[in-house]
């Protein structure tokens, strides 16, 4: 394994050829780490730019613009004269032959193959809850869930003006992971603070948002400490948190959790992620997400040629599968870069090992759990660890353009409690908004305590990414 890999053995005067497929964290890390190496390097990905996910859901809950969080990828790589980008799909891989096949057609030869697809929503086997249940993981769905909230208050007025009342106003984000908490406590920010003077003949302080979580508590990944202070968090921000409640059913303005239906005028999904497609045409082993088994060097088994990085991969380490988030996928990319130097110099390959400075999540204004291992353990909470979150999000932003953006946008939002990038596009369509209507007012549902009771729920069931 710590030898050059067999296709290095090419004619003297050729260049190797390093193919990337994804421009995420770790992709654009490793083309990054590659720009002085004496390779010629092709970059692939569907989209034409890189997305700053972990400030993906301030998109959808309308505090920044898709182009705060986004650059193009030739823009990053701009300076690298041994870097080519190409906007594709790859949609097969020759492992032997040493290809990769594109939609367009062409066909890429590669000496190494780095693969960082990501990952994409897992509905367990119930795909037909995706129109009715976004997930966000692309600017597109960050656009889609801006669109159904800020829709929701708009038809809403409206309903009250023609008729005199409305629908109830429920969110529901299922999942208690870090993306379920921040939507809910963006989502609970914007109806509590952000749009109490904008409506005339609604509240929207009154609308409800419901937290329903498979396992015993939200941010199940995170040490029990900082679970509670989440909760108790989301709680103080008027975000009703289920946890023990399993959703058995998603429809058209409705959800069935608990043995209960809740009404949901805008229903959000965060329960589950799976591996790219990608890694199932290695024909490598992989794990029940569809991830490709990895070793020391992020190598699939007998492949010391192609990588595999961020959430595609699963690596474990010292008993435990390393997260699919953003700092391991950048640790990854960068190691990846030292591997391939390595091969060229004749060196043997460094192993891997995951540096874990810490997690974080925000919960709503100006609060946020931190748990800091480097350069000290701590587990914050509140006011400081917003500050915390904000100062390394800005620090890890591409682009000095973007920092400052950024920075403006939440400065702005912080003082004056409105939000700049409050634009609905597309259709008035909302799923089972006109079921409701028909129903009346009669029709509508009754207390929150009433819908939804914690209970037990098998252990199979599918917690918060």
């Amino acid at each position: 394994m710590d030898q050059p890999p067999k296709p290095l053995s090419q004619p003297s005067g050729r260049r190797p050829r390093v193919v990337i497929v994804g421009g995420g964290f770790a992709g654009l890390n490793a083309a990054k780490g590659l720009a002085h190496s004496p390779v010629d390097l092709t970059i692939v990905d569907r989209r034409n730019h890189h997305i700053f996910q972990p400030l993906l859901y301030q998109v959808a809950l309308a505090v920044l613009s898709p182009a705060e969080i986004a650059q193009p990828i030739r823009t990053v790589l701009r300076r690298q004269p041994n870097t080519q980008v190409l906007m594709d799909e790859v949609v097969g891989i020759d492992v032997p032959a040493l290809q990769v096949a594109l939609g367009s057609g062409s066909r890429l030869t590669y000496d190494y193959l780095v693969l960082a697809t990501g990952a994409t929503h897992s509905y367990f086997g119930h795909d037909d809850w995706a129109p009715l249940a976004p997930g966000l993981k692309t600017i597109e769905d960050a656009i889609e869930i801006r669109r159904r909230v800020l829709l929701a208050f708009e038809l809403a007025e409206r309903q009250m003006v023609e008729h005199g009342w409305h629908p109830p106003l429920n969110f529901v984000v299922i999942g208690g992971g870090a993306t379920g908490v921040e939507l809910a406590g963006a989502i609970s920010d914007i109806a509590q603070l952000y749009m109490r003077h904008d409506f005339r003949h609604i509240d929207p302080a009154k609308s409800r948002v419901l937290l329903l979580e498979g396992s015993p508590r939200v941010l199940a990944a995170y040490p029990p400490d900082l679970s509670a202070k989440a909760e108790a968090e989301l709680g103080r921000l008027g975000v009703e948190v289920h946890t023990h409640t399993q959703v058995t059913a998603v429809g058209p303005g409705w959800v069935e959790a608990a043995g209960k239906r809740i009404d949901a005028v805008v229903t959000l999904w965060a329960a589950g992620v799976q591996a790219s497609p990608l890694g199932k045409m290695l024909g490598a082993p992989l794990d029940r997400r569809g991830c490709v088994l990895v070793d020391d060097r992020l190598n699939s088994p007998g492949r010391p040629e192609v990588f595999v990085l961020g959430d595609l991969a699963h690596f474990e380490q010292d008993g435990h599968q390393v997260p699919g988030v953003a700092q391991p996928a950048m640790q990854m990319g960068d190691h990846i870069a030292r591997m391939i130097s390595a091969d060229l110099a004749g060196r043997p390959r460094p192993a891997f090992r995951y540096f874990d400075k810490g997690d974080m999540a925000t919960i709503g204004r100006m609060s946020a759990v931190a748990k800091v291992e480097w350069p000290f353990k701590a587990h914050w909470s509140g006011f400081p660890a917003w500050i915390t979150w904000l100062t390394v999000h800005i620090f890890f932003l591409i682009g000095f353009r973007n920092r400052l953006s950024v920075f403006a946008a939440w400065i702005w939002t912080y003082f004056t409690f409105t939000r700049g990038a409050r634009l609905i596009t597309g259709d008035q369509h909302l799923p089972g908004w006109q079921d409701q209507l028909a129903a009346g007012p009669a029709g509508q549902a009754s207390n929150p305590s009433d819908t939804v009771q914690d209970k037990p729920i098998p252990e199979s069931l599918p917690t918060g990414n």
